[in-house]
């Protein structure tokens, strides 16, 4: 057999997926048909507000299955309410999970579902270099995402993420094994979320698009064998189909369904982007601007954004966007092809740039300023004395740095921080 020195298999994994308006009414059934009869579903304060958690749990009644509900997820979740989560879980038997909420609903109940099926320790599981990057040891129970944020993408990802309060820093858990079972996306939901929360979740689809597309090719990590294979493989012909389409969706629909709320069509479209992103770098990992959003969230002082619980917060989807016209600058060499067809699906009739580098950049600028995302870094806090801590954080994301097209230095993440603190 011929020896490669380079990876020559790509993985590409999915969830089971049901979408449409009403999704959600037919969730007992689905349910019922893996096997779970007593389930717990994970949402938060604000959703029950909204009775969608309570439409769910009556649909699951309805089939015959005994449903409680937790209610306790934080906006951004922390090791602290993780662990919240997963001690209240422990209280009883499921052999189900429902996730309703945004990208914080389905990661916490990812968690839940890890930490009750396998007890153990949290850090036992977060990735290196924060944690051990222990595997979960066998199958989890059955978790049906419903996502109500076209964000995430989590109901298709293998991905957990949180907040280490004592760090400042976000990390995650990654194996296919996180996975839900199913994802039941119903656009209905969705027409109610304020415009603010709409463009800042969007903007976190729209970069996981975009750095899946952008990120290292497959064949040029080295070789794994099938023990050590990651579940961020890189970009691959899979995963740039789906980032493709969630591009053109996004271009075409983002905008009308952030000013435009009620919308059915542009809140469709634009969730199915999300779904499409998720198949995407759930697969093939993101890189810079998810890199560098971590600390950018995990350091936030005292700005507060619209649309959110009170309290200081930088939401992910900002937090992520705020160093994406500048980190695709920066990787615009490795492959300028691939960086222009993504400004051409983002926005196929905007003017060309005098320098190719800045067509994407420029295309992210306006899409940003016309919704409503803060303007840079200066705008959520951050100033020149902050660079040092935010490289800081960021270099703590090697798990995704490795996922850039091109080796990313200390002095290189200055230079993106710094280029950030104004995008227009």
């Amino acid at each position: 057999m011929t020896e490669y020195l380079n990876e020559t298999v790509f993985t590409w994994g999915g969830v089971p997926l049901k979408f449409g308006a009403g999704a959600i009414d037919e969730i007992g059934h689905d349910l019922a048909q893996q096997g779970a009869a007593r389930v717990l579903i994970v949402t938060d304060p604000g959703l029950v507000a909204t009775g969608i958690p309570q439409r769910v749990a009556d649909a699951a009644k309805a089939a015959g299955l005994t449903v409680e509900t937790y209610d306790g997820v934080h906006v951004e979740p922390t090791d602290t309410s993780l662990a919240e989560a997963v001690e209240f879980a422990r209280g009883s038997e499921w052999d189900g999970f429902i996730a309703v909420g945004g990208g914080s609903a389905i990661d916490t109940a990812k968690a839940v579902n890890l930490l009750t099926s396998y007890p153990g320790e949290l850090s036992e599981y977060l990735n290196k270099p924060i944690g051990e990057g222990k595997a979960p040891p066998g199958p989890l129970k059955p978790l049906v995402a419903v996502p109500t944020t076209a964000g995430t993408g989590a109901e298709s990802t293998p991905v957990c993420v949180l907040d280490l309060l004592d760090l400042k820093v976000k990390t995650g858990i990654s194996h296919p094994r996180l996975r839900p079972t199913l994802a039941v996306v119903d656009p209905l939901v969705t027409l109610t979320l304020p415009a603010a929360v709409t463009a800042a979740s969007g903007m976190d689809v729209l970069c996981h698009a975009l750095e899946s597309y952008t990120a290292k090719p497959y064949h040029a990590f080295p070789r794994h064998t099938p023990e050590t294979r990651v579940a961020y493989c890189g970009s691959n012909p899979i995963s740039d189909m789906w980032a493709e389409q969630a591009m053109r969706l996004l271009g075409r629909s983002f905008r009308a369904a952030v000013l435009t709320g009620g919308n059915l069509e542009a809140r469709t479209e634009v969730m199915l982007a999300a779904t499409f992103a998720g198949m995407g770098f759930g697969n093939a990992g993101v890189h810079v601007p998810h890199a560098c959003g971590y600390p950018i969230a995990g350091m936030v002082r005292d700005y507060e954004p619209a649309g959110y619980p009170p309290g200081p917060l930088v939401p992910h989807g900002q937090s992520v966007s705020l160093t994406a016209p500048a980190a695709f600058r920066f990787t615009f060499p490795t492959d300028p092809a691939r960086h222009l067809r993504a400004a051409d699906l983002l926005a196929p009739d905007a003017p060309r740039t005098d320098d190719p580098r800045d067509q994407l950049p420029s295309v992210l600028a306006s899409l940003m300023r016309d919704i409503g995302i803060p303007a840079g870094l200066s705008e959520v806090g951050y100033g020149e004395g902050d660079i040092d801590g935010l490289v800081a954080g960021a270099l703590k994301q090697q798990r995704l740095l490795g996922v850039c097209p091109r080796p990313v230095t200390e002095h290189d993440l200055a230079g993106i921080f710094r280029a950030s603190m104004t995008n227009w």
